[in-house]
């Protein structure tokens, strides 16, 4: 997105946070129990399948990935799709030829060709994550992209470090957005001109020396959810949260 030049002046002298607080935050109750009924079910459907294609989501491309996949399922997928979303654009152009040509070669696989013009079979399974979160940052990208349930982790705290991640790598798509003055790196007066934009409020009752008083407060949970529902429909434009990662620095705060 471009940014006014005022905006954008803002936004380049702004001393970015260099860190997000990790502290404190329970990793290990955001793993979801089905991963591992859902492995079982993967090896069972192996004697079906003649060719894997492995997808991740192009945004966690290496905190996405699942350590323990090849040596699980005892196979190796013959294909990588870098974004899931692009999964039906890719099918009839470049995956059905790909399919085709890596079954047709396999030695193993030559009881009846797979292909009648061609007549393939998918056989979708569900996403599976690695049995142990490696870092909080790793957890809190995976929770971004909906992979970890929003209430384990807190929406408040989701949306603090996406909007860290965002000023970080200079993806100021929010501003525009949200028609915001210029970029913030505070995320309550973020997530207060987000709730004031779209209607997000709430009354409040307050105790004073003459007795309760209703007030008008933004809807802090309310605007955090719009927040990361906005940057998960991709409408910041496209954020890669592991950048630091492919650059060489591994995520903060890794877990014994």
């Amino acid at each position: 997105m471009r940014l006014t030049p005022r905006a954008l002046c803002s936004a380049a002298q702004a001393a970015w946070r260099e860190n997000f607080p990790l502290c404190g935050r329970d990793v290990a109750r955001w793993f979801p129990g089905h991963m591992a009924k859902g492995l079982k079910k993967m090896q069972s459907s192996l004697k079906l399948v003649d060719c894997i294609i492995e997808v991740h989501d192009a945004r966690i491309p290496l905190s996405g990935r699942n350590p323990l996949f090849q040596e699980t399922l005892g196979l190796k997928p013959h294909l990588l799709v870098l974004n899931k979303m692009d999964l039906a654009d890719l099918t009839e152009q470049q995956i059905i030829p790909m399919v085709t040509e890596l079954i047709g070669r396999s030695h193993r696989y030559h009881r009846k060709e797979v292909s009648e013009r061609p007549l393939m079979f998918l056989l979708d399974t569900p996403g599976v994550l690695a049995p142990r979160i490696e870092s909080v940052e790793t957890g809190l990208k995976l929770a971004l992209c909906g992979t970890v349930l929003d209430h384990l982790v807190g929406e408040e705290t989701m949306a603090d470090y996406l909007l860290y991640t965002l000023n970080k790598h200079q993806r100021f798509g929010y501003v525009q957005h949200y028609g915001l003055g210029s970029a913030c790196d505070n995320v309550e007066r973020v997530l207060k001109s987000v709730a004031v934009k779209l209607g997000k409020t709430q009354k409040v009752k307050v105790l004073t020396g003459t007795g309760n008083v209703n007030i008008i407060q933004p809807n802090y949970p309310a605007a955090a959810r719009d927040f990361l529902q906005t940057f998960r429909r991709g409408l910041l434009g496209s954020v890669m949260l592991d950048l630091d990662v492919l650059r060489g620095h591994p995520p903060a705060e890794t877990l014994p």
